[in-house]
């Protein structure tokens, strides 16, 4: 059974590995905080994200590295988001989506498909299903980590969506404990959006 599913990090050095669960146990930090709605979510995902770049910078997977650039930048605005206050009020608590942002989300989600595929194309990698799987994913996370960052409950049915895609896709390639962090991340997202969904009901019932 470990033969199984450890056999591919035979040829990695021994600090990729640490660094890999490292970065894995940051990231499961991350989700726990977020579904806590602490803003701690977002250091802590930024330390798994910076080295997510290193790794698959390494490993030439440069569409994901793009993707854990992105998620570093959206973090920082997150960050920043979640801490304006007026007073002792948050000025942006946990809300629903909006129409305008219910129409940039499909437009985010379209651009980015759009951008994977050209980039796939170009590079003729569209040769394998995880290339296809890893371009909705991609769309999904994209979609997902912006509406995290302006505290909208529905990102959490994105990151579900995509942490669900993602734990064949990266077994295939190879990653069994990025893998694993996205079937553990599929559970947390799911007890994340049911609490954000009680605070949210009780926010609107005062």
């Amino acid at each position: 059974m470990i033969e199984l599913f450890f056999s591919q990090y035979k040829e990695y050095s021994n600090l990729d590995i640490f660094l890999e669960i490292v970065a894995v146990l940051f990231g499961l930090a991350s989700v726990w905080f977020a579904r806590k709605d602490n803003i701690l979510v977002f250091p802590t995902g930024i330390v798994s994200t910076v080295i997510y770049i290193y790794l698959l910078w390494k490993w030439q997977l440069f569409g994901d590295m793009s993707i854990n650039f992105y998620y570093t930048v959206m973090s920082f605005y997150g960050w920043y988001h979640w801490t304006r206050k007026e007073g002792t009020t948050d000025l942006y608590p946990i809300a629903r989506i909006t129409i305008s942002e219910t129409i940039w989300a499909f437009f985010i989600f379209a651009v980015t498909l759009f951008f994977v595929v050209c980039i796939y194309d170009f590079f003729d990698k569209f040769t394998q299903w995880s290339s296809y799987v890893d371009t909705l994913t991609t769309g999904f996370f994209f979609v997902g980590m912006w509406l995290m960052a302006k505290r909208k409950i529905e990102h959490w049915i994105f990151w579900i969506i995509g942490d669900v895609l993602s734990v064949p896709l990266y077994y295939f390639k190879g990653y069994t404990f990025t893998s694993l962090q996205y079937l553990i991340f599929t559970i947390i997202a799911i007890f994340g959006y049911i609490e954000w969904k009680k605070t949210l009901n009780n926010s609107t019932q005062v």
